[in-house]
């Protein structure tokens, strides 16, 4: 499991690095934002640990210049308290994030947790139509109107769960395990940013609507018309 990561402390690095190596993880450290940016568009990593303030750049930057040519997992680390900075993030399109100075016990779970989500979508080999969309679970990527749409891992497992429940309402906690593997905290917004990310990039339904529900206190629902799911 190769980890890039991207933070220009080194005594942080050299720790988190020899700590993740015991893991089993093969790390590659840089410590500037052009190193970062051309190590993570490599396609040598199946993650990016990522700073948010870097020399020569800031993180947040590097992320939308990622997310506009790959969706390699990206994991921020955000200074403790900065909600700003998490919220950006998970808007750009980091798949999680961790508050600075972290526990490497902690990163070393939450990059076991986006590379779990990563392979979900092998589990179940199949192609799903749903109105406009085409779900390709094999491939991880969805067309709408045969235009490929360019979801982050972590939006593609919501969509998953959501598509293959359409109709019913998937419980909060529930879709947050299932496409995060992992439970929300006290004020964790983050599955909350992933389905705003979502709901801008699918766009509405073929009839104008909303595709994805928002039931308040309980959950979320793909909504579909009757009978426009084939397998």
């Amino acid at each position: 499991m190769n980890i890039l990561l991207v933070d220009d402390d080194t005594e942080l690095t050299a720790l988190l690095t020899r700590y993740l190596e015991r893991e089993l993880f093969k790390v590659t450290a840089v410590h500037t934002a052009e190193e970062g940016l051309a190590e993570a568009l490599s396609a040598r990593y199946q993650a990016v640990v990522l700073d948010v303030m870097l020399p020569g750049g800031s993180g947040i930057d590097i992320l939308g210049q990622i997310r506009t040519r790959s969706d390699v997992p990206v994991l921020m680390l955000t200074a403790k308290g900065d909600e700003m900075d998490r919220i950006q993030g998970l808007e750009i399109g980091a798949d999680d994030y961790i508050p600075k100075p972290c526990n490497p016990r902690e990163l070393s779970a939450r990059l076991r947790s986006i590379l779990r989500r990563g392979r979900s979508a092998d589990v179940t080999s199949a192609t799903l139509e749903v109105e406009d969309l085409v779900i390709d679970f094999d491939k991880h990527i969805v067309h709408r109107n045969g235009e490929e749409l360019d979801l982050t891992v972590t939006e593609f497992n919501i969509l998953g769960v959501l598509i293959r429940e359409a109709g019913k309402v998937v419980d909060k906690n529930r879709l947050a395990e299932q496409s995060m593997q992992r439970s929300l905290t006290l004020f964790d917004r983050s599955l909350d940013m992933h389905l705003s990310n979502l709901r801008k990039k699918l766009g509405p339904s073929p009839g104008g609507e909303q595709r994805i529900k928002t039931v308040r206190g309980v959950g979320y629902m793909y909504q579909m018309e009757q009978g426009s799911a084939e397998a």
